[in-house]
Order: structure tokens, then C-alpha cells, then sequence
């Protein structure tokens, strides 16, 4: 009863023309779910925050293009008692990666590049990149070429030997010394970048980097727009995504979610303003264009807006009878882009882990053998998560999206929303009729 009580709260939001020909509530029954086994992912999810791991957080489940469960758990202020709604606006971080893959496969769709290209072909400043090979006797870098330039699939699949600069890695010292965040714009950033060795070899491994704010910098350059511009003209106004941008104007402001970093001893939670987020950049002031349209966690966008943009990825590509990409593009952006021997190794980097099983693609983690993987989620299923505790997955061979958003800063050790393994087994567990 609750369950559907809170998918009829959502209708009126569901019945604007933007959201008239996708996400009608139906009853889990009808899209394969077992009610009572789904109500255990209720169960997961408010002990989350009953245990004070989390202040609150939206979720939306859906099949075939039609909604299964839209819920809220917890709060969205917890000195105002307000709970999450559709159209509550978070940051959603690095669910921002998705987005600027798509932004930019729109552009490889127009023969503007190939995923071979080495990325200095776009980014002059990056021909003459060097791989960090270890420190000499008087403790300075020592440099060697890289095997081969760094090309636009390593770019966007993290595996070019970019760094973040967040790390105790030495090379990634060095590019945090460049300060490349407090850039005034992204071509200032892209110089900053190029100051920097690389990590590794270009292809032997995967890091996660600042691959999607130097790809953010390709779709400006290869556009002419700004790329916050870009995502506007071309993606977010024609999918309806009215509240997703790299600020919040202030007549939207009051729908802002505040976000919490907790305590892990006491479980309490004291809201964050100006301190560092997860990977140490911090908070961009909500209401004002950012310096830099940051391609890899700048967006705020609602749990509706982005379940849209799912969505389209779950339709192969268009939503709406709106096209984005052709459904080859999506399929490519869900192939494992990693090497073979890299897999065959391991490579962990916690919260995540690759192997045969589990590979990255284009911006998106790939499920490559599900069962293996200890998965119950569908072959092929693309995912990623955010540093407040948000996550997305489309699964194409259920035909599944779901969408969580959560506004919580830092990592417990009892952590479990970033790899989003819980949540995903106790949505599949309910999924007992997966041919209707």
C-alpha cells in the first residue's frame, strides 16, 4: 500500500507533457516484481538511515519504461523535516561522467573524432606528455615517453594514465600542485593538466581520473559552445531535463538538497558548506555559473531529470521520440574498453574492482559476466555512482533503470551505496518473473 500510495503522489508530477510518455506507474506484479520480496529493499533502505548511516535519499525503479517504484527515505533537511520530492535538486558528482560521455559520443556521431585519435589532436598541449618512471638519486621525477599518446577511448574509459590529483600517487602530487580545479576556465585547465606527468603507461591499467573534465574541454572545442551550453541545446533541453545544469538558479534554490558529512562514531550528521567533498574539490557555490563546466562531478540534477536521461541510455539511445544517439553508440559505451591482460591481472581500486567479469566502457562500469561477478543484475548492465551516495544503472537485457540520489559526504567503513551491490541484490531478488 505504501508503495503505491507514493507512486500516486507522483502523478502529478509524472502527468506534465514532459513526462507524459514515459515512467506511467504500473504495479510491480505487472512488470515481473514480487511485491513482498521488493518491500525487503524498503526494509535495506530505511534501516540506512534509522541506524544513522544516512540522512536520506530518493530512489526510482523502472522497467520496460514504466515506473515500479518511486520512493524517499529519510530526509532531505534534517533541521526542517522537509522529505526528498521528484524534483528535489542534488549534487550528483561523478553521475555527472555519464552525461559528458553522451555529450561527446553526440559529437563522435558527427565524424568530429574517432576513438583512436590520440587527444592531443584536439589538445595541442598534450603532445608532449611524459609517463612518470620513477625518482632519480636527487629525489627529482624521472620521465620517459609514453608508449603511445593517450587516445579519446582511454580518455574516456580512465585508462590513459590521467590522474585526479587527489592521490599520494607521486605523479599525482604533481598534478595536484597544478591546482587544474581552481582554473578560470577549462582551456586554463587543460594547460594546468599538461604540466603534469602521466601516471602510468597509456592502456596497461585503469585509474580513475579527471578524464571527463578534459573530455568536457573536447565538446567546447570541437562545439564552439561553452559546454555547459552545449548540454543545454543539445541534450538536456530536448530530454526535458529542466532542472539539471551546473547551477541552481535561486528561484529553484529552495528545492537544493543540503548536504551532510556524518560522524562514524556518533552517526550524527552537521551539514556541509564550503569543506572539501569526498575526492577534495570542494563545493562550488550552488547559484552562480561555475568557472568550469566540471565534466566530471559539476551537475545538479533531480532524481526525475536523471532517471530521463537513464532512460534514453535503456532505450538505446532516444526517449520521447527524441533521438540522442544511434542504439550501436549505446552498445559501444557499454563495451568493456579496458585490455584483456589488465582484466586477466585485476585491477582494484577500491570501491571498485575489475576483472574478467567486470570491465569499464565509455564513462560507465560494464557488467561483462554477471554470475561470475556474484551479480544478479543482467549482462551488459552499465553503472556508475556518485561521491554523495547517488548511483544509476541501466540493464539492457532487463530492461531495467534505476536512479538513487542521496546527499551524503564521506565514506563509512559500513559504506555500501557506492558500488551499489546491496541495492542491486535486493531489487533482482524481486524480479521473479523477468519475462513479462
Amino acid at each position: 500500500m505504501r508503495r503505491i500510495l507514493a507512486l500516486a503522489a507522483a502523478l502529478a508530477l509524472l502527468s506534465q507533457p514532459a513526462f507524459a510518455a514515459v515512467f506511467e506507474p504500473v504495479a510491480p506484479a505487472e512488470a515481473g516484481f514480487d511485491s513482498a520480496r521488493l518491500a525487503r529493499l524498503d526494509g535495506f533502505l530505511n534501516a540506512a538511515v534509522a541506524e544513522g548511516r544516512m540522512p536520506g535519499f530518493g530512489v526510482l525503479l523502472a522497467r520496460h519504461g514504466r515506473l515500479v517504484s518511486l520512493q524517499s527515505y529519510g530526509k532531505k533537511n534534517l533541521e526542517t523535516g522537509e522529505t526528498i520530492a521528484p524534483d528535489t535538486i542534488f549534487r550528483v558528482a561523478s553521475m555527472t561522467k555519464i552525461v559528458t560521455g553522451v555529450a561527446l559520443m553526440m559529437l563522435y556521431e558527427e565524424n568530429r573524432f574517432d576513438l583512436d585519435d590520440p587527444v592531443a589532436k584536439f589538445i595541442p598541449e598534450f603532445a608532449r606528455l611524459k609517463v612518470l618512471a620513477g625518482t632519480g638519486p636527487d629525489g627529482k621525477p624521472m620521465l620517459a615517453d609514453p608508449v603511445h599518446p593517450p587516445t579519446m577511448r582511454e580518455l574516456m574509459s580512465h585508462s590513459g594514465g590521467f590522474g585526479y590529483g587527489t592521490s599520494d600517487d607521486p605523479a599525482d602530487k604533481i598534478l595536484g600542485a597544478q591546482d587544474a580545479y581552481g582554473a578560470g576556465d577549462l582551456h586554463e585547465f587543460v594547460r594546468r593538466v599538461a604540466k603534469a606527468p602521466l601516471l602510468y603507461q597509456p592502456g596497461t591499467t585503469w585509474r580513475y581520473s579527471a578524464g571527463a573534465d578534459i573530455s568536457g574541454y573536447i565538446v567546447e572545442k570541437l562545439s564552439g559552445m561553452r559546454f555547459g551550453e552545449f548540454l543545454q541545446r543539445r541534450l538536456f533541453g530536448p530530454l526535458g531535463m529542466k532542472d539539471t545544469a551546473f547551477y541552481v538558479p535561486r528561484e529553484k534554490l529552495a528545492r537544493l538538497a543540503p548536504v551532510y558529512a556524518g560522524d562514524p562514531a556518533t552517526h550524527r550528521f552537521a551539514e556541509v558548506k564550503t569543506s572539501p567533498n569526498p575526492i577534495g574539490l570542494p563545493l562550488v557555490p550552488p547559484t552562480a555559473p561555475p568557472r568550469l563546466d566540471a565534466g566530471g562531478a559539476g551537475l545538479f540534477s533531480t532524481l526525475m531529470d536523471y532517471a530521463r536521461f537513464a532512460q534514453m541510455l535503456g532505450n538505446g539511445g532516444a526517449l520521447d521520440g527524441v533521438r540522442i544517439l544511434a542504439p550501436a553508440t549505446v552498445e559501444m559505451m557499454r563495451t568493456n574498453m579496458i585490455s584483456w591482460k589488465a582484466l586477466e591481472a585485476g585491477i582494484s581500486r577500491p570501491p571498485v574492482h575489475f576483472d574478467t567479469a567486470i570491465g569499464f566502457g565509455l564513462d560507465a562500469q560494464v557488467m561483462l559476466d554477471p554470475r561470475a561477478a556474484g551479480s544478479l543484475v543482467g549482462k551488459n548492465t552499465m553503472s556508475w555512482h556518485g561521491a554523495f551516495a547517488g548511483w544509476w544503472w541501466v540493464d539492457p537485457t532487463n530492461d531495467i533503470v534505476c536512479v538513487g540520489m542521496a546527499q551524503r559526504s564521506g565514506i563509512y567503513p559500513d559504506y555500501v551505496f557506492d558500488d551499489i551491490d546491496q541495492v542491486q541484490k535486493l531489487v533482482y531478488q524481486a524480479l521473479v518473473h523477468p519475462e513479462r
